[in-house]
């Protein structure tokens, strides 16, 4: 690839780090509600993990790297847990928060800035990667997932959460609410830049495309779940309703394995 095209096909990371910089103090005061938390949660309707059990109830010896890490919350959770923890985050500001929250908790754990799609550490460093709406909608998933392939032992487990390939197809331009109508095809999903003007670029697969991605980066995929918040939960994301994700599911998480 020639030095202009490889620039126009990474002009995705500075979009997004402009966008999260401008975006971050958005965050503060989640990080804070999240960073305080004694058992994980997850996603847009903060699911418990004892009912979605990702997670070993002990991560003792494990090292464990978060691609796109934002205010490290998943970091620390993990850090509780025993893992030893890395976070990366492409963005100048969301790590000024996570540095906080390590100072008012006492956690401490390796915190880098940089891009999920090109790691500056050895290969073969974790047993874990993991990413809730990090490198997994922000990154490339043609770049990131043979970079969290290179990272992991072989065994070790991919935990990636993504909007719902669903609620991508339905959402709409804007931050109103998803409807049931189609409005982008499944075919060829790969980078959306929505026209509300924010900025930012954001990357979906269909379901094919993320097997056939997976399994050529030596991953072995072991589960999809599909949340499905409980009857009264609530989120602060105005783009999909419980109503909706009641019906068809607006998250789903990925778990594989590094067979080889």
């Amino acid at each position: 690839m020639n030095t202009q095209a490889e620039a126009d096909a990474l002009d995705h990371v500075n979009k997004n780090r402009t966008a999260w910089d401008r975006w971050a103090q958005k965050f503060v005061e989640p990080a804070h509600v999240a960073w305080k938390q004694k058992e994980p949660s997850w996603g847009i309707w903060n699911i418990p993990e004892r009912e979605v059990h990702l997670l070993a109830e002990q991560l003792s010896g494990t090292d464990a790297i978060e691609l796109g890490c934002g205010t490290a919350y998943v970091s620390a959770w993990l850090a509780r847990l025993g893992a030893r923890v890395t976070g990366i985050d492409n963005s100048l500001e969301q790590p000024k928060t996570a540095r906080a929250m390590q100072e008012e908790y006492g956690l401490l754990f390796p915190l880098i800035h940089g891009n999920a799609e090109h790691v500056p550490l050895p290969d073969a460093s974790f047993d874990l990667a993991i990413s809730e709406y990090g490198a997994s909608i922000w990154c490339d998933p043609y770049r990131w997932i043979p970079e969290a392939s290179r990272l992991l032992r072989i065994g070790g487990r991919l935990i990636f959460l993504v909007n719902g390939t669903i609620l991508v197809m339905c959402m709409n331009d804007s931050e109103d609410p998803a409807t049931s109508q189609l409005r982008r095809d499944y075919f060829g999903m790969h980078r959306f830049e929505f026209a509300d003007g924010d900025g930012s670029v954001e990357f979906h697969l269909g379901y094919g495309d993320w097997i056939r991605l997976l399994r050529a980066n030596g991953f072995e995929v072991e589960n999809l779940i599909e949340l499905r918040p409980p009857e009264g939960a609530t989120t602060s994301w105005p783009f999909v309703k419980l109503e909706w994700a009641r019906r068809w599911p607006s998250e789903e998480f990925w778990i594989a394995r590094k067979s080889r």
